[in-house]
């Protein structure tokens, strides 16, 4: 009887961690500060909009030759192992060049990673202002028509009601941020 309790006692914290996140957590959660901007659907793209949906908010470039399309991917594979809890997770790409990215460009790049991902674009100094309240870096690099930016390459993850509570390092296995993304969505 003693061996059961102690066996109930060390059971009781490994239950209780496995609606831990994995990624690094916001604690306290905050509201995800929100943004209007034009949406790669042709209309404006508000992040509110998608409350009662986890959302997986990153930044980039259509023009990235590495970063931005790896994460993307694991995204959609992320989505993928959703199954049905899929449709309640939304990643929505926000661009770092507005001068190349335009609404129907980000279109044709995020549905080539699954067609439910949306992008948004706008004015330059809009972008910035959005990214300020992010705390995302963006540097060009580069000159002539083949410049590129080395930017911030997180995900934020944004729970159902618009709350930041984690941020998603690049790299972080799909498996882990499955995991996140399913206990945000379980909650």
């Amino acid at each position: 009887m003693k061996r059961l309790a102690a066996a109930l006692l060390f059971a009781l914290p490994l239950a209780a961690s496995a609606d831990a996140l994995k990624s690094g957590e916001f604690s306290p959660p905050r509201m995800a500060p929100d943004f209007t901007l034009q949406g790669s659907t042709g209309k404006p793209l508000k992040l509110s909009d998608y409350r009662g949906k986890v959302v997986a908010l990153g930044f980039g470039f259509t023009s990235c030759p590495a970063v931005c399309p790896t994460t993307l991917a694991e995204l959609a594979a992320v989505k993928t192992k959703l199954g049905a809890q899929g449709k309640d997770f939304q990643v929505v790409y926000v661009t770092v060049d507005p001068a190349r990215d335009t609404a129907e460009r980000m279109r044709a790049y995020l549905t080539a990673f699954d067609p439910t991902f949306v992008g948004a674009t706008g004015p330059a100094a809009q972008l910035a202002e959005v990214r300020k309240e992010y705390g995302v870096t963006s540097t060009r690099t580069g000159s002539g028509a083949n410049y590129g930016f080395n930017h911030s390459s997180f995900v934020y993850l944004i729970d159902r009601s618009g709350k930041l509570r984690a941020l998603s390092p690049y790299g972080r296995a799909v498996d882990d941020v499955a995991h996140d993304v399913r206990v945000l969505l379980n909650q």
